[in-house]
């Protein structure tokens, strides 16, 4: 076991890589791949794991790495920084096994297959002086970061998480898959204890619920309403709330914000034609748009880019594992919710009937 340590200074060379080949191992894998090749970001991308080891071998030469069939293995070649990527109910003994050993820990989310695993993770982190992050890239995304700075009192949102169904992730449901980005969000953005939770979901394709409605309330009287699918025809990431005098539109997927605000003082204002948001303001007199400066950028490279910043001046990270685990209880509860919801509706018993 190696011993616990930090990182000499801010210059040295991170040793990074990633235990799981699936979808999302691959992306981390693409991504530290990139930062490696650029020489001012001083990071060395040593290889990637997994049990199927044909699968690792081959992102291993498109990424030109190395594979691993085991963490151990990673661990004894001297890595620094790790991406968790395998499937949830690995989490706590892969991150486990790392941070013990002196590895600092991205953990994909959710953060763990339950809120009792999470709680040994956060404790796990703060026994051995590791950095653990909670991998919730929407966190990331450059419409979110511009979105914090015009938070007031938010008092109503409504989202949207739509998705095409494909067999990816089909070991949680939709509510720990998709919806569990909303969810952070929300709560960062909402700050307050969620006092009442009401749920509906179902099953369409999978043996999990693939389609749910969520309403909850918060302490502060805020509601938040969110619908998420993974048999939608379409693909749809958007995010809206109202606060005083103010509606917000989030636009995940376009990367965009678009505030609407109600000025104290009715304006005059001439339409100028080829100018859509004037048009809007001639339309509603008194309201104000604008659309703040958005930096585009790939939420993932910013995620991973904030994770290796926090490892080397052994920061808390952006994204901690309490957020992680906030989330995960959060959802949790909204899945026992749906399940309640489903036996008084007696729909098991008519999912068998049919």
């Amino acid at each position: 076991m190696r011993d616990n340590r930090t990182m000499p200074d801010q210059n040295g060379v991170l040793r990074v890589g990633v235990v799981g080949a699936g979808s999302f191992g691959r992306n981390h894998a693409r991504v530290y791949r990139e930062l490696s090749n650029d020489a001012s970001q001083r990071v060395e991308f040593i290889g990637i794991v997994d049990t199927d080891f044909a699968r690792a071998q081959a992102i291993a030469a498109e990424f030109k790495t190395r594979a691993f069939l085991s963490a151990a293995e990673l661990i004894a070649d001297g890595v620094d920084a790790v991406s968790v990527a395998v499937p949830t109910v690995l989490h706590l003994a892969v991150a486990s096994e790392l941070m013990q050993s002196g590895v600092d820990v991205l953990i994909e989310k959710p953060l763990a297959a339950s809120v009792a695993e999470a709680d040994e993770l956060i404790t796990v982190a703060q026994a051995y002086g590791r950095v653990a992050q909670a991998g919730h890239l929407e966190r990331f995304n450059p419409a979110v970061r511009a979105t914090f700075p015009l938070l007031t009192r938010p008092m109503f949102f409504e989202v949207h998480r739509l998705s095409i169904f494909t067999p990816r992730s089909l070991d949680v449901d939709v509510v720990l898959d998709l919806m569990i980005h909303d969810i952070d969000i929300v709560l960062a953005f909402a700050k307050s204890q969620v006092k009442e939770i009401r749920a509906v979901g179902l099953p369409i394709l999978s043996k999990k619920v693939d389609i749910a409605n969520v309403r909850l309330e918060f302490e502060s009287g805020c509601v938040a309403n969110f619908t998420a699918s993974r048999v939608s025809t379409e693909r749809v990431r958007k995010l809206r709330f109202f606060q005083p005098k103010q509606y917000v539109s989030l636009d995940y997927s376009r990367q965009d914000v678009l505030v609407l605000t109600v000025e104290d003082a009715e304006p005059a204002h001439d339409a100028d034609p080829f100018n859509p948001a004037s048009i809007a303001a001639s339309a509603f007199p008194g309201i104000t748009p604008c659309k703040p400066k958005v930096e585009q950028q790939e939420p993932l490279k910013a995620e991973l880019g904030s994770f290796l910043d926090a490892v080397r001046r052994r920061a808390q990270p952006e994204v901690t594992l309490r957020d992680g685990r906030q989330a995960l209880a959060i959802a949790t509860q909204i899945v026992e919710a749906i399940a309640a919801h489903s036996e008084r509706a007696h729909l098991k018993e008519l999912n068998r009937a049919e």
